[in-house]
């Protein structure tokens, strides 16, 4: 019987359940996140009737400091002390942050305006925060050394 090289079945298959308990954890920490942000979002949308990009900009701010307390400690465990991370988390932040404003501006000028095309547009620009923040974070952030 030959015996399993470190490329077999076995590792990958450690491999592959890391995965998805860090994509379980992010999912988590991403449903707590939006939880805090989107409660901030609607109360000042919908609520205040502030105007949504400004409502959207006050819920990912809160959604900053949250996110990147939860990303750090819970999903991905990082450890490092420095203000390397938080920048490169503020970075990607920022990135995702664009990409969500330019989501929201695009599905709500095709949705139209009422309460609900506004809701729709903030869960899309939602989305496209999260789904891009994942691999940044991931493979930069909090990117530990042998991990590619």
């Amino acid at each position: 019987m030959a015996e399993s090289s470190a490329s077999g079945p076995a590792p990958r298959l450690a491999a592959v359940g890391g995965l998805v308990a860090l994509i379980s954890r992010y999912g988590l920490a991403g449903v707590v996140n939006t939880a805090v942000g989107y409660a901030v979002i609607a109360g000042l949308d919908i609520g205040l009737h502030v105007p949504p990009h400004l409502a959207n900009a006050a819920g990912y701010l809160v959604g900053l400091g949250v996110g990147f307390v939860l990303n750090r400690r819970f999903v991905f465990h990082y450890h490092s002390r420095g203000r390397a991370t938080a920048l490169r988390y503020g970075l990607v932040f920022l990135a995702a942050f664009a990409l969500n404003q330019l989501v929201l501006h695009l599905v709500g000028a095709l949705l139209g305006p009422g309460r609900l095309p506004h809701l729709c547009a903030q869960l899309c620009g939602m989305a496209a925060y999260t789904l891009s923040m994942f691999p940044a974070c991931r493979f930069w952030v909090f990117r530990t050394e042998g991990r590619r």
